[in-house]
This record gives structure tokens, C-alpha cells and sequence, in this order.
């Protein structure tokens, strides 16, 4: 199955501690159905010095599952994504708006 969400697309989270926020997806597990976005669902991770890095507590952005999140559209609201055929090419587009991502 194609993707629907991709890494460097802006989301919008819709559930959660950090609903409403807005971000760009760093990172995108399809096994696992989680995608990690910039500055959201952070955690504090204790770490410990060594040789190439300082210790202490660092933020980590934390997976955060695909269902949970919406792509925004070019008015900045969240939308579904849909597909569609564009000559002999596969491209998403906004349910809202009907443009091309």
C-alpha cells in the first residue's frame, strides 16, 4: 500500500498531550505504523558521558502513532490524503482542497 503520510510532509497531531501542535515527520516506521515529528511527544532521555558527547538529560522526540497524526493542506488546516492518477503518475492530493501534495 502507498503512503500516505512521508517523511518531510507537515502534520498535525489530533490526539494526545500535544494535540493541536504542529511539525515536520523526521522519520516514518510502516511496520510499525509510527512516525517520529519534530518536536513532538518529547521525552527526557538521562545519558550518560563519554568520549564524543556530554552527559546528562537530553529531549528526544518519541514515535508517535500514524493514526494520530493529519497532514496539513495549503490553508493549514488538517486533511485526509487521497490518491489519484495524474497522466501515467500516482500522486497524492488533499480530500479538502483537491490539490496535489
Amino acid at each position: 500500500m502507498a503512503a500516505k503520510l512521508k517523511k518531510g510532509d507537515t502534520v498535525i497531531v489530533l490526539t494526545g498531550k500535544d494535540k493541536g501542535k504542529k511539525g515536520e515527520i523526521a522519520s516514518v516506521n510502516p511496520t510499525a505504523n509510527k512516525a517520529v515529528v519534530e518536536g513532538i511527544n518529547v521525552a527526557i532521555r538521562h545519558t550518560k558521558q563519554s568520549a564524543g558527547s556530554q552527559g546528562g538529560r537530553v529531549a528526544k522526540s518519541m514515535p508517535i502513532d500514524l493514526s494520530n497524526l493529519a497532514i496539513v493542506d495549503k490553508d493549514g488546516k488538517p486533511t485526509r490524503v487521497g490518491f489519484r492518477m495524474d497522466g501515467d503518475k500516482k500522486v497524492r492530493f488533499a480530500k479538502t482542497t483537491g490539490d496535489a501534495i
